[in-house]
């Protein structure tokens, strides 16, 4: 008689576990599960370090390790904190949309003007002006070369 109850007991833990969207986010968020591993991974490993026998306030103040270990435990506790909040992730399926027509138009754009010089050239004049053409008159006289036998 006293399993039959104990059947019972389990049957309506099951139950609400079930129905309790926390437990079913836990379940299905996989993002949430590793957030909430390293965040027991860093308090556990801080612990170990708060326990090795110098005093937790001393511990606290001046082991940087520490402290970064505990840092880390509470950015993963916001983390999924953060995601119960929210709720579950949703999942949209888009085909084609604004993102994708910007993304073929770039492509398309740049490969016109790999491709076709004239273009590149218009597109290099607009971002950086028109090239300029000079021409390089020397300020210094040219060397005469040296009679033979005026070295010696």
């Amino acid at each position: 008689m006293a399993s039959k109850d104990r059947l019972g007991k389990a049957s309506e833990a099951a139950k609400a576990a079930q129905s309790n969207r926390y437990v079913q986010r836990l379940i299905e968020d996989e993002e949430l599960r590793a957030n909430l591993l390293a965040a027991y991974g860093a308090a556990r490993s801080a612990y170990g370090r708060m326990t090795n026998g110098k005093p937790a306030g001393k511990a606290l103040l001046e082991d940087r390790k520490l402290q970064a270990e505990l840092r880390s435990a509470v950015d993963s506790l916001r983390e999924a904190s953060g995601a119960l909040r929210e709720g579950p992730p949703k999942r949209r399926r888009r085909r084609g949309g604004l993102g994708r027509t910007l993304l073929l138009i770039t492509f398309g754009a740049v490969l016109a003007v790999a491709l076709n010089e004239g273009l590149r050239s218009k597109v290099l004049d607009m971002l950086f002006g028109a090239e300029e053409q000079f021409d390089y008159s020397s300020t210094t006289a040219p060397a005469t070369p040296e009679p033979a036998g005026a070295g010696v």
